[in-house]
């Protein structure tokens, strides 16, 4: 009785998972439907964003600039995180002395923990004339922005690959030093190999996180229309678009945001869904 209730307990679990995710697309592209007939494909590749303040079932919007500011600040903040989160696995589970291990973790964890909007306030205040006076600008942009999410997905990415590292048998190891490996070849040539599907998974749950960051990058990336032409420039992202003129919107606006916001759902889907089968096949090779 209980293994029955169990199993339909589970398949319950996943089916409702597989129905909100389409439930959700359902919306957006319901919503998006008026923005989806006016501008069909051109939406992707137009950098207007006016809206008719006469009218506000005329106007025109394009979604090129906040599509760029997304994409251009989340490879700042993955090219940035994801070394540092490997480096700080790697000293954590085969470098440190046992009595760092447990308060660095701590910290780590603690870093996880602090909300978005405390990132951004920290960033403008503090961080955004640092980085003013090293790379110039005024401060505020794609740069900055891109800095402080890696920050913020540093410790997702460290803590999952931690974990994982931490479930290569001794034996391996063991039998790697025995054979005459260096810290850095049982490192590269076993441990890596082993935790690789761990490692794959904290760079995907990052990445989907910083894709769909708002505060934090709301505050720094300078909410301006505006292709970048230097990464110190200001500039916006789909979710801090949506965020500054979702409550004002409407009418043709507001459909394109949806529109906009059924693009970052469709990027995201598909990027993760791509890496995440590449890697699976890779594995099971």
């Amino acid at each position: 009785m209980g293994g029955k209730l169990f199993k339909n307990f589970s398949f319950f679990s996943a089916t409702l998972s597989f129905f909100i995710l389409v439930g959700i697309f359902s919306i957006l592209f319901s919503y998006a439907q008026d923005s989806l007939h006016e501008f069909g494909f051109d939406f992707l590749g137009s950098e207007v964003w006016e809206a008719d303040e006469d009218d506000e079932e005329l106007g025109v919007f394009g979604g090129y600039i906040p599509l760029v500011g997304t994409m251009l600040s989340t490879v700042i903040a993955m090219v940035i995180a994801t070394p540092l989160a490997m480096g700080i696995a790697i000293f954590l589970t085969e470098i440190a002395h046992k009595t760092l291990i447990k308060p660095v973790s701590i910290a780590i964890e603690l870093l996880a923990a602090i909300p978005s909007i405390i990132y951004g306030m920290w960033g403008l205040f503090y961080f955004a004339p640092i980085m003013q006076s090293a790379f110039g600008g005024n401060g505020v942009g794609l740069l900055t922005a891109g800095v402080v999410l890696a920050i913020m997905i540093i410790p997702f990415m460290a803590a999952i690959t931690r974990d994982s590292m931490n479930t290569v048998p001794d034996v391996l190891k063991e039998s790697a030093y025995a054979m005459g490996a260096t810290k850095f070849e049982v490192i590269k040539d076993v441990i890596m190999p082993y935790s690789k599907g761990g490692i794959i998974g904290s760079i995907i749950l990052a990445l989907g996180r910083a894709l769909g960051e708002t505060m934090a990058v709301a505050f720094l990336i300078g909410s301006v229309m505006q292709i970048p032409n230097k990464v110190t420039d200001a500039t916006t992202s789909i979710p801090v678009l949506l965020a500054n003129n979702f409550s004002e919107a409407e009418g043709l606006e507001m459909s394109s945001m949806y529109y906009l916001a059924l693009i970052l759902f469709v990027v995201s889907f598909a990027i993760i869904s791509i890496a995440k089968f590449y890697f699976l096949g890779k594995k099971v090779k």
